[in-house]
């Protein structure tokens, strides 16, 4: 199927959109949100042969697995059911015979009692002004790419976002904040991964520094409860969520804590609302219509089929500052494997390099590289229509417009003569146009998706999280691999352990490779012990 997807014609782009009914054709909608994947190659016969793959390959019956608790992450033998933290409808979601509802809605009700109580102002008789979220990962990217993309819905303390070992992230961090008005919450699925607990542990010591019990200012969002409870976090503040629950998945659940104390119990509900409708739209609709399946389809287009290695994400909405980087580790974690889920070297490339930044900051950056360089990147554009400054509505129109003519510049391109008709208006000599005019010509056909949205919502945010997460698990069947697994971060973390005591003086440095021995000892004459 691969080599008849790769056979088939890629006219250029802009003679596909001489077809007027091209871009109805090329793009879906779901809620108000519209997807346009028009501005790409991809002709009505590749596209049947990639859904035609996608069902070859078992994607529906996964799909449907997934949903239904299966054990879909093969190679750790658990489900991956992340949907349930958000399931706003179904009355059960069965798992070994218990309905796992019950204990995501009594978490959650936790959780909305706890944020709440804090969000009036005082805890333990001191007034909480401020969050601080120590995690790494999906631990941190998630509520911290939220938190920032929600700030219009702050209403609650300020939240602050530390996960770096690096001792500048936290020191940074808690100089700013006073212990007396701070509680700090510990988001790690095992509570074991070191840099989370150094964090936690520094935490803890400057706590002390001004708060009699400094465990009492600590909540934790684990799947080790027993783990936090012996640090010294009291049970009443340890959120549990399950093993089913991926990290890069688990913004939805207790790991979400931080973020509902900012936003409030109602608005994480819209939050979770949204990414059940996107949920409901990649299990029953059509798939001209299924958002998610298109967008997966496009991305095996454009790496699989045109060998596009690396796609950009462009959200034209400075609050989705840190999304390039939330679905940088979805899908180079959830599908950078090198290895299929029959334990077969994958016979064709899989997970993008994925990579970006907001707009127009990213145009200012590397889309001289995106616009004239040798390698093709497809861009992911998205954008929100308004905005919520009302005072500065000149600015949202003028962003929007930038999304839009970006889409359409790479699409379009300017060919050699009309770089030198433009050249000859602007009345150069004609040697300087034959020296300069190369320099300024556009290849263009170089392709991008759009998703273009009214208002970004708690909803809204919660829809575009699951539509990519979907996106993800979908290339992730077709491709053969297990999307839910992520053994590649194990090596690293041991050997770290390994050196942390070789640097601490515990360990020989003898039987490594010469390279690393170099780089130790320079490192331990210059270690502060």
């Amino acid at each position: 199927m691969w080599s008849d997807l790769k056979q088939t014609s890629r006219p250029p782009i802009s003679s596909l959109l001489d077809d007027a009914g091209r871009a109805a054709d090329f793009s879906a909608s779901v809620d108000g949100m519209l997807f346009d994947y028009s501005k790409t190659s991809m002709t009505h016969e590749a596209r049947a042969l990639l859904f035609e793959l996608a069902m070859s390959s078992g994607l529906e019956a996964l799909r449907q697995g997934m949903f239904n608790g299966e054990g879909i992450n093969a190679t750790e033998g658990r489900a991956a059911l992340h949907t349930a933290l958000r399931n706003t409808t179904r009355e059960s979601v069965m798992l070994d015979g218990i309905n796992i509802m019950t204990g995501v809605r009594n978490e959650l009700d936790r959780m909305i009692l706890f944020a709440e109580n804090l969000r009036q102002g005082r805890f333990q008789g001191d007034k909480i002004t401020d969050v601080v979220n120590i995690g790494i990962g999906g631990s941190h990217l998630g509520p911290e790419m939220c938190s920032l993309a929600l700030a219009p819905y702050h209403n609650g303390p300020r939240c602050h976002f530390v996960s770096n070992v690096d001792g500048a992230d936290i020191g940074d961090c808690l100089s700013r904040l006073r212990p007396r008005n701070t509680i700090a919450i510990v988001a790690s699925k095992t509570f074991a991964t070191a840099e989370t607990v150094m964090n936690a542990k520094a935490a803890m010591e400057w706590m002390a520094s001004e708060v009699q019990c400094p465990g009492e200012r600590f909540a934790a969002a684990t799947s080790f409860p027993d783990r936090a409870i012996e640090f010294g976090i009291e049970p009443d503040k340890v959120f549990r969520f399950e093993d089913w629950v991926g990290g890069r998945y688990s913004i939805w659940g207790p790991v979400g804590l931080s973020l509902m104390i900012a936003i409030g119990a109602d608005r994480f509900r819209e939050f979770l609302e949204g990414a059940a409708s996107m949920d409901d739209n990649f299990l029953n609709a059509h798939w001209r219509e299924n958002m998610p399946l298109l967008l997966a389809m496009t991305g095996l287009w454009h790496h699989q089929v045109c060998g596009y290695t690396s796609r950009a994400i462009i959200p034209y909405c400075h609050r989705l500052a840190r999304l390039p980087a939330y679905f940088q580790q979805l899908e180079m974690e959830s599908n950078g494997k090198g290895v299929t889920l029959d334990g077969q070297p994958a016979q064709v490339e899989t997970g993008s390099i994925v990579w970006g930044e907001a707009g127009t900051n990213a145009q200012h950056s590397f889309f001289q590289f995106v616009h004239q360089g040798s390698w093709v990147v497809p861009c992911e554009f998205m954008v929100a229509v308004e905005g919520y400054e009302p005072q500065l509505a000149n600015h949202q129109r003028m962003l929007v417009a930038n999304c839009i003519a970006q889409s359409e510049a790479l699409m379009r391109g300017r060919g050699l003569g009309e770089v030198k008709s433009k050249m000859i208006e602007e009345g150069l000599p004609l040697d300087e146009i034959d020296r300069l005019a190369p320099h300024r010509v556009f290849p263009g056909n170089r392709p991008s998706t759009t998703l273009i949205f009214d208002r970004l919502t708690p909803g809204r945010l919660g829809q575009i999280i699951s539509l990519y997460e979907h996106r993800v698990f979908a290339e992730g069947v077709v491709l053969g691999i297990n999307s839910f697994d992520q053994w590649g971060v194990e090596l690293g973390k041991e050997l770290a352990m390994e050196m942390d005591a070789i640097l601490s003086d515990d360990s020989p440095i003898e039987g490594r490779d010469c390279s690393t021995r170099q780089l130790a000892k320079f490192a331990k004459t210059r270690l502060v012990s």
